[in-house]
């Protein structure tokens, strides 16, 4: 056995359709385009959303919605997560990096801690923002809220 010998297995391979080659060819005439239309014409290119005419969809709906560009995005984080980091690792100073180190934001989030759960440790909070919940029940607890 040599490289000359080498072929495909049997029924592997196929042979392409040859359009266009004659009436011989079963594939002359409208070489399998059908009759008339802009389908069948050379160059033939749809527009995105071209719906043959009729209404498309992208203008049967309404239009609607803003989004402010100068939004900013916060992270949420709940006063149950931060007792809960408490209790499991004795964390008492949070801070960017700190919540972070934990999973629960990325590099660039900014963090907003908010009022959901009860807290009993006396904590140290260091974020962008604070829910008026969250920070009375930091104060009431005997902790410190800072913004950054």
């Amino acid at each position: 056995m040599d490289l000359s010998n080498l072929k495909p297995a049997e029924g592997s391979t196929k042979a392409r359709k040859r359009i266009g080659r004659g009436q011989g060819s079963g594939r002359g005439g409208t070489s399998t385009r059908g009759h008339k239309g802009a389908k069948s014409r050379s160059g033939y290119s749809s527009k995105v959303g071209f719906e043959g005419g009729q209404m498309p969809l992208y203008r049967r709906l309404p239009k609607g919605g803003f989004k402010n560009r100068n939004r900013v995005e916060f992270s949420g984080i709940n006063l149950d997560v931060l007792q809960g980091l408490f209790e499991a690792k004795g964390i008492s100073q949070f801070d960017p990096e700190t919540l972070q180190a934990n999973g629960l934001v990325s590099k660039t989030d900014r963090i907003k801690i908010l009022g959901r759960g009860a807290l009993e440790a006396k904590i140290e909070v260091k974020a962008h923002a604070f829910s008026a919940a969250a920070l009375k029940a930091i104060e009431a607890a005997g902790g410190v809220a800072t913004q950054i």
